[in-house]
């Protein structure tokens, strides 16, 4: 008798689907008392849903069983234990649907017992002979027993199910917004220069291994880009790329986030929590902003990077994980090293595999490449019709010093096409360089005679980089206005017609500024 009490609760036990846990159910009631059938049914808004039927029927299952017309039953569901009909007159719901029977079989003995969970009852279970005398020697407490069993099994059917269908969701979600990001932000390195090719090639290198990576560069060169364009490529493509940005993270909490925590460790931790290093197990961790992590979270940082191994914030115990980390920062972190806001074991453990993103201006080849491709996003975004820019606007692109970098490019044309636009939907728009709103220095453009001219001189100008060329004539331009207004920067900006800001960066690069 206490075998199949035993392989019903181990059962309970097993990850096993739910039509397999309830048929072996079934399958060991009958085991335990002599029965012809045997059905498990849940309490569904009022009806009752047969979740198995053991020796009924195959087209039972379909049934749906509404207690008011099958007294049994009714009877059993208002019972606070097992019930038993001996020789009653009432019907009995599985009346010619046992298997192997007659479709008149009528149903002699029966026992039935509520399925009570928590103080409500969630269902019934039924067990039913043709042999008037079958269950004359079954005690009402193996009936009792099987129902609280099958209770159990159906509350961690219930559990189970839903937790599947929590994990379905959130891995649904999760896809999704990896979708959404890799439309959002991209996760290629888009350009034809030389310089972008070159990245894209180390891209491709870094992504073969599951080396850690340190991205650096200045701020809206496209560091995320680059972080997820790895992770695109690796074998961890599949998995999630979890993004933590480290500057938002306050001190006090900066731990918990990384590494999680447990219930009590802090005041307000009033539940469990995993971090992100357990969220991008298997797949791909990327620290946006190293540089601004608090110096007290790094060496917890380092142990998790050379162990494979983090520890909530209140437990002692240490949880494995196989995440890939890639980190970005547009700080010195050498310089911090040396400032002592960095630590240097940390840092070496984190530039295993260096990756320097170049800024903007150095690959001016790219600047008309990458405004079409934000412009065709600016143009689904404010549900415009084409947007093209004038001979003029592109001048100015190329012209532009670009100090925020592929970020402040991407913003400029979506301002432009808003402005360009003025308010009109699904026609086209045209971008002239008034709508742009940057100050540039532009080269004077000469009439076509002044030019042919000037090319058949010899004084004319050499051709050679024109990077190189452009830079030059900005540093002869730059260095008359400001001797012409006497040495004041702001006066000087007011003559050459750009902001004062972008004329201090502008000439910090051309090395005019110490």
């Amino acid at each position: 008798m206490r075998e199949p009490f035993l392989d019903i609760a181990l059962d309970l036990c097993a990850n096993l689907a739910a039509e397999d846990r309830y048929r072996r159910l079934a399958a060991a009631v009958r085991r335990l008392i002599p029965c012809d059938s045997t059905a498990i049914m849940r309490l569904d808004g009022g009806v009752l849903v047969p979740v198995v039927g053991d020796g009924l029927l195959p087209d039972t299952i379909g049934r749906r069983f509404i207690p008011e017309e099958h007294p049994r039953l009714q009877k059993i569901l208002q019972a606070s234990g097992p019930v038993r009909f001996r020789d009653s007159t009432l019907p009995d719901p599985f009346d010619g649907l046992i298997a192997g029977g007659c479709h008149l079989s009528r149903v002699h003995a029966c026992m039935g017992c509520p399925l009570i969970l928590e103080g409500k009852v969630v269902g019934v279970i039924a067990v039913d002979a043709l042999d008037p005398r079958a269950f004359d020697g079954v005690c009402e407490d193996t009936l009792a027993t099987v129902a609280a069993l099958a209770g159990a099994a159906m509350r961690t059917t219930g559990l189970v199910e839903s937790l599947e269908r929590v994990l379905a969701h959130k891995s649904l979600v999760a896809e999704h917004l990896q979708i959404d990001a890799r439309r959002r932000i991209g996760d290629e390195v888009l350009g034809t220069s030389i310089i972008a090719r070159r990245l894209r090639d180390e891209i491709s290198i870094i992504a073969r291994s599951d080396l850690t990576a340190l991205i650096t560069g200045e701020t809206g060169v496209g560091k995320e880009v680059v972080a997820r364009a790895i992770h695109s490529q690796s074998g961890r493509a599949q998995q999630p790329l979890i993004y933590v940005n480290c500057a938002a993270l306050p001190e006090g909490v900066a731990e918990s986030e990384l590494f999680g925590h447990v219930r009590g460790a802090f005041t307000g931790a009033t539940d469990k929590r995993a971090g992100k290093f357990e969220a991008a197990d298997g797949g791909t961790l990327f620290l946006d902003e190293l540089g601004e992590l608090p110096l007290s979270v790094q060496p917890k940082l380092l142990r998790a990077l050379q162990t494979g191994e983090v520890q909530r914030v209140g437990s002692d115990r240490s949880i494995h994980v196989d995440v890939r980390v890639l980190a970005a920062t547009n700080r010195d972190l050498r310089e911090e090293v040396r400032l002592g806001h960095f630590r240097a074991d940390l840092y070496h453990r984190l530039s295993v595999y260096p990756l320097f993103v170049p800024p903007l201006r150095d690959r001016v080849e790219d600047v008309l490449l990458l405004a079409g491709y934000f412009l065709d996003l600016a143009r689904s975004k404010l549900g415009v019709g084409q947007v093209k820019l004038t001979q003029a606007a592109r001048a100015r692109l190329v012209a532009y010093d670009w100090p925020g970098n592929v970020r402040e490019l991407e913003h400029q044309m979506l301002r432009a096409t808003l402005r360009a636009a003025e308010g009109s939907r699904r026609q086209d728009v045209l971008i002239d360089a008034e709508h742009l709103g940057i100050d540039v220095v532009v080269l004077p453009v000469k009439s076509e005679e002044t030019a042919a001219k000037s090319a058949a001189s010899d004084d004319g100008p050499e051709i050679g980089n024109l990077a190189e060329s452009v830079d030059l004539f900005r540093r002869q331009m730059i260095r008359r206005a400001v001797e012409k207004a006497g040495g004041n920067w702001a006066s000087a900006a007011r003559l050459l017609g750009i902001d004062r800001g972008n004329l201090h960066r502008m000439a910090q690069r051309l090395g005019l500024l110490s």
